[in-house]
């Protein structure tokens, strides 16, 4: 029996361990009553460690404007208006945090911007292809992963912070996953990000199973010194 007992009791601790090689690196969590979501594995440009947050509501103008006029009630905005919307949000300390900004089209290298299809080392062409694990010609609402943690993804197209000309600005196209430019006048969508973590996010999955494990190995000791 005391041999069981301590077998069963090992078994447990080594999976919880072991299965720790696979970790969530999309968390949902919460700052100052605001939903967020936590990307920990991309190293964003001039970063020396990885972590984005992202708003989880990735159409949050549509229901919150922050005093700016000028947006459709769908939540589409010229570019300048995005980038006043942007400076608004970090004005009113959204979540708790005022370095909010537009996503960036450079790869995390800061070589780039990538053109088209599969560009998967931008901000938010990491989401749609890595995170999301979804292909060229995919919708981002096709990904049971990101519908998982994110509201109102928009099959449009999302401004970046960066234009390529006075009057064309880097997008990211949510119904088809291309990287591309477009006029500076057009209605688009913006999707607020920034680095690091508003607030501490729940522990991601290898770290979790690590400390699950190293309880139950506290146990595994313990229960050896009762049965000598």
């Amino acid at each position: 029996m005391r041999s069981s007992l301590l077998k069963r009791i090992g078994l447990a601790a080594g999976l919880l361990v072991l299965t720790g090689g696979t970790r969530a690196t999309l968390v949902a969590y919460q700052a100052n009553g605001v939903d967020l979501v936590y990307d920990n594995d991309y190293t964003p440009v001039g970063a020396s460690s990885p972590g984005l947050t992202w708003t989880a509501n990735a159409n949050l103008p549509a229901t919150e404007t922050f005093g700016v006029t000028g947006i459709g009630a769908d939540g589409g905005m010229t570019w300048d208006k995005a980038l006043e919307w942007i400076a608004a949000m970090n004005t009113a300390n959204y979540a708790g945090a005022n370095d909010w900004r537009l996503w960036s089209p450079f790869n995390s290298d800061g070589s780039g911007p990538c053109s088209g299809f599969d560009c998967d080392d931008s901000e938010l062409g990491h989401l749609f292809y890595v995170e999301g694990g979804l292909s060229a010609g995919d919708a981002i609402n096709d990904s049971a992963a990101l519908k998982d943690v994110f509201t109102n993804m928009q099959h449009e197209a999302y401004w970046s912070g960066t234009e390529r000309s006075p009057s064309n600005v880097w997008i990211f196209d949510g119904f088809r996953g291309e990287q591309l430019t477009g006029d500076a006048l057009n209605t688009d969508h913006v999707w607020a990000v920034r680095p690091g973590q508003v607030a501490a996010a729940p522990l991601p999955g290898t770290a979790l199973l690590m400390a699950l494990g190293f309880g139950a190995m506290t146990v595994l000791r313990r229960a050896r010194r009762r049965l000598r």
